[in-house]
């Protein structure tokens, strides 16, 4: 073991960020591909269209990276700032829970009703099977934690920019319920056994609901493995450390790991324990990430560089990159793109909407996080 330097609150981890850099940029790229199929660019020709579907077609991965980075930091945040977590303060996680995360949720509802109400067709409600669905109620949904229920139980994606609020309505629920869990149970081997249940249940769900895209996808016990394994993983990273000689190769070991798997099959064949490897595969980058001892230059690279930045912007892009797309596609619409025409409304699409998350966080979100933190004297650690 050696006495590897750890996160601590108040500072930012540039391998956390890069990898959120790539969890997002791999949901923005499907996103993008959904409506723009690129098999007929220049990209494809290049590479094959097999190739280059394989990168873009299993955004939800991204999405468990997330899950995983979530679980890790929220735990790993309340060790640092409360010393215990049988200590943590259940009061000021929520609020700090709401100054993270409501400010942009409130702002993304009322650009959507804005774009909805003055005529956009694609930001208004369009219910994949029975009657129309008021904006109140979907509003209702986003604004709380039954978005994921609501696509899986009655309409499926009702609202083209909402609908990605699924997983924040998975992460929402964690959030109520992390302090209380921490506080009746206190004992960090309690809480592990606790979130095993989950780990374990996780894949047997999926594998209970393959003929429910909904319940496989988007469900609580779908995701919330990817969670309890970042949960655990920040328990573990507290209790040691890693030999540095083993971590470099070992870390690019695990990201080729997770890399081939990603590329093989479509997440639909692969998710019943698909999403179980990729997430303890993050969990792992993430103890490497914790003990910041592989000796790859993170900082020092262009293209890392700019996937960390896209990491620091990943909730703002997250929740607005569907504003962006939507736009796009009510300019361009699907049919009347072809070939690499889709490449460049692909190199307009990420730009603007890393410039949005950006103008979003710097003069919006960011002043109010760090206002009602500072309301409450506490460090700002690296945000979750």
């Amino acid at each position: 073991m050696s006495g590897a330097k750890t996160m601590n609150a108040g500072t930012r981890n540039t391998w956390i960020d890069l990898l959120r850099g790539v969890s997002i940029i791999l949901v923005l790229l499907h996103h993008f591909n959904i409506p723009y199929h690129l098999d007929d660019t220049a990209l494809s020709q290049l590479f094959g269209w097999s190739a280059v579907h394989a990168v873009v077609r299993n955004g939800n991965y991204g999405v468990t990276m997330f899950f995983v980075i979530s679980g890790f930091l929220i735990t790993s945040n309340a060790r640092a700032r409360w010393g215990n977590l049988s200590n943590i303060n259940a009061s000021v996680f929520y609020r700090l829970r709401v100054a993270r995360i409501i400010p942009c949720l409130l702002f993304l509802v009322a650009i959507v009703n804005v774009l909805g109400a003055i005529g956009i067709t694609i930001f208004q409600n369009h219910p994949e099977d029975g009657p129309p669905v008021s904006f109140w109620l979907v509003d209702f949904a986003s604004l709380t934690f039954w978005m994921n229920m609501l696509m899986a139980t009655r309409v499926g994606w009702v609202n083209y920019a909402l609908g990605v609020l699924w997983s924040l309505s998975v992460e929402e629920v964690f959030y109520v319920s992390f302090p209380i869990a921490c506080l009746l149970l206190k004992r960090p081997a309690f809480l592990v056994t606790f979130w095993s249940i989950f780990i374990l249940v996780g894949p047997i769900w999926r594998a209970l609901h393959q003929d429910d895209e909904a319940q496989f996808l988007y469900s609580y016990l779908a995701s919330f493995d990817g969670i309890a394994i970042g949960c655990c993983t920040a328990v573990l990273a507290s209790h040691m450390a890693l030999q540095v000689r083993w971590t470099a190769p070992t870390g690019a070991l695990v990201a080729l790991v997770m890399a081939v798997f990603y590329l093989a099959h479509p997440i639909g064949v692969t998710n019943v324990y698909g999403v179980t490897l990729m997430a303890l595969g993050t969990g792992f980058l993430l103890l490497l990430a914790h003990n910041r001892t592989a000796d790859f230059p993170v900082d020092r690279t262009r293209i890392s560089a700019v996937l960390a930045w896209f990491g620091r912007l990943s909730y703002e892009l997250y929740l607005f990159h569907l504003i962006v797309l939507g736009l796009i596609r009510s300019a361009y619409p699907v049919d009347s793109v072809t070939g690499n025409e889709k490449l460049v409304l692909l190199v307009v699409f990420l730009p603007c909407s890393a410039l949005l998350a950006a103008i979003v966080g710097r003069a919006y979100s960011e002043p109010l996080n760090r206002a009602i933190r500072s309301s409450l004297n506490v460090r700002c650690a690296q945000a979750a």
